[in-house]
């Protein structure tokens, strides 16, 4: 079977990125122009993902009475299942629906990405994959993205993460896909490619979490990518 990569761009918006991102992360506007050399490749399917957020999303510390973005946490409940919850980290306002920092950077060449997937639109549920939330017990099937579905139909064999943030976004997504194992692809981050809110121990904490899963840490001058272009 020919190779069929997929090359998914993880959250470069406007609030993501420095110098005026409500929620920036540092360096994250480096890594356009190399993404903008990968989108010239021939990838099978190019997608970006956008937080997508409603102003009374859970995630903003704004909504929370007390609460600090940053430093205070949330328990997050299944909507349909109580029983099953889980702790998130609170964020500053971000990437709500029809604000300039919602945009993909103006740097990054669009005209390359075949699909924008919009995700984190369920007010009630914080959801850094571009997958699906973190719920199982039923999982929200409203809240999924469908993007595992997409990259199954379009008969995809290797997926290339790049983006941000790295110990976050990047992180989740990677591992949902790597989960997928009846797809029976191979799932990459690009690491010259991301960024990471902590970009020490938080990076570290998520490149051993996306390895123990089966996802691959690649350089952009490894053959897994080289040959992309072959």
């Amino acid at each position: 079977m020919s190779s069929k990569p997929a090359l998914v761009i993880i959250d470069l918006q406007e609030d993501f990125c420095p110098p005026n991102g409500s929620l920036a992360v540092g360096g994250g506007r480096e890594v356009v122009p190399v993404i903008n050399d990968l989108l010239k490749l021939p990838f099978v399917f190019k997608v970006a993902t956008k937080d997508h957020h409603p102003q009374n999303h859970v995630s903003f510390a704004s909504n929370h009475e007390g609460k600090r973005p940053f430093a205070s946490f949330v328990t997050i409940r299944n909507p349909n299942n109580p029983d099953e919850a889980y702790e998130s980290r609170l964020w500053p306002d971000h990437c709500v629906i029809g604000t300039a920092g919602n945009e993909l950077v103006k740097e990054l060449d669009t005209g390359e990405v075949d699909l924008v997937i919009e995700k984190g639109t369920d007010s009630r549920v914080e959801m850094y994959s571009a997958f699906r939330p973190p719920l199982t017990n039923p999982p929200l099937r409203e809240s999924e993205s469908g993007l595992e579905k997409i990259l199954k139909e379009k008969g995809v064999t290797d997926v290339y993460f790049v983006g941000l943030a790295g110990d976050y976004c990047v992180r989740y997504s990677a591992i949902d896909c790597a989960k997928a194992r009846d797809a029976g692809w191979n799932t990459y981050v690009i690491e010259e490619c991301i960024r990471s809110v902590d970009p020490g121990a938080g990076w570290e904490e998520a490149k051993a979490e996306m390895l123990n899963a089966g996802v691959k840490i690649v350089s952009l001058k490894d053959v897994v990518v080289q040959r992309v272009s072959s």
